[in-house]
C-alpha cells in the first residue's frame, strides 16, 4: 500500500489493480471480507441489492496468485475472503457491515463452523480510512452487543487474488455439492444460535 505522503491519484490507482479489474469501474466501489468458506459469503452478498458481483479468493498473505490448494495446505498466510463490488449509490459499506456479521460467528477463533484453521478465519480487509473506522465501530457494537470478545480481525488491505475459476458462483454452479455441504457444516443452525431472526441477513430490518 502507498505511504500517506503518496499523491491521492497513485494511491487510487495502486488500490485498484490490487483490487482487480471491476475496481476500475468509476461507478462502483469495493470491499473485502472473511468470513470463513468463501462460497458461502458470495451467497451472502450476492442477495443484498447494490450488490454488482462477487468473487471468491485470498487475502492477507505473503504469496503472490496463489492457488486453492497452496492455500489450503497452509503456509501462505491467506484467509478465504470474498470481494463484494457495489454501487454506492445504491448500497453502502455500512449496510455490508451489516450483512458480514450476521453470516458469521463472530465468537470462533481461527475457523468458522465446521472449516477450522487459519484460512477459515473471520476478519474484515478495509480498502481505506473509511471503510476502517466504520470496521472497527462495528466490531466494537457487536463485542458491546454481546458482552463478549470478538475473535474476528481487522487487517490492513494489501491484494487480493482470485480463486480458480471452478470456485466462483460455486454454491449456483454446483448447487446440490454445495447445500449437502452448507447443511453439514451446521452453518444456518449456528447463526441462528447467535443472531435469531437477523441471521443470515441480507441488510438491516
Amino acid at each position: 500500500m502507498p505511504s500517506k505522503s503518496a499523491s491521492p491519484l497513485l494511491g487510487a490507482i495502486v488500490l485498484a489493480a490490487a483490487l482487480g479489474p471491476a475496481a476500475l469501474a468509476a461507478d462502483t466501489e469495493s470491499a473485502v471480507f472473511a468470513g470463513g468458506c468463501f462460497w458461502c459469503m458470495e451467497q451472502a452478498y450476492d442477495k443484498v441489492e447494490g450488490v454488482v458481483e462477487t468473487t471468491s479468493g485470498f487475502s492477507g498473505g505473503q504469496v503472490e496468485n496463489p492457488t486453492y490448494e497452496q492455500v489450503s495446505a497452509g503456509g501462505t498466510g491467506h484467509i478465504e475472503v470474498v470481494k463484494v463490488d457495489y454501487d454506492p449509490d445504491a448500497v453502502d459499506y455500512a449496510t455490508l457491515l451489516h450483512v458480514f456479521w450476521r453470516n458469521i460467528d463472530p465468537f470462533a477463533v481461527d475457523r468458522q463452523f465446521c472449516d477450522e484453521g487459519h484460512t477459515y478465519q473471520s476478519a474484515l480487509f478495509p480498502v481505506n480510512d473509511a471503510q476502517r473506522e466504520q470496521a472497527e465501530a462495528s466490531r466494537q457494537a457487536v463485542a458491546e452487543r454481546f458482552d463478549q470478545d470478538i475473535a474476528t480481525e481487522i487487517i490492513d488491505f494489501e491484494a487480493f487474488y482470485p480463486a480458480e475459476d471452478e470456485h466462483q458462483n460455486f454454491y449456483e454452479e454446483n448447487a446440490l455439492r454445495y447445500n449437502f455441504y452448507k447443511s453439514a457444516c451446521g452453518r444456518s443452525e449456528r447463526l441462528k444460535e447467535i443472531w435469531g431472526d437477523e441471521a443470515e441477513a441480507s441488510g438491516p430490518h
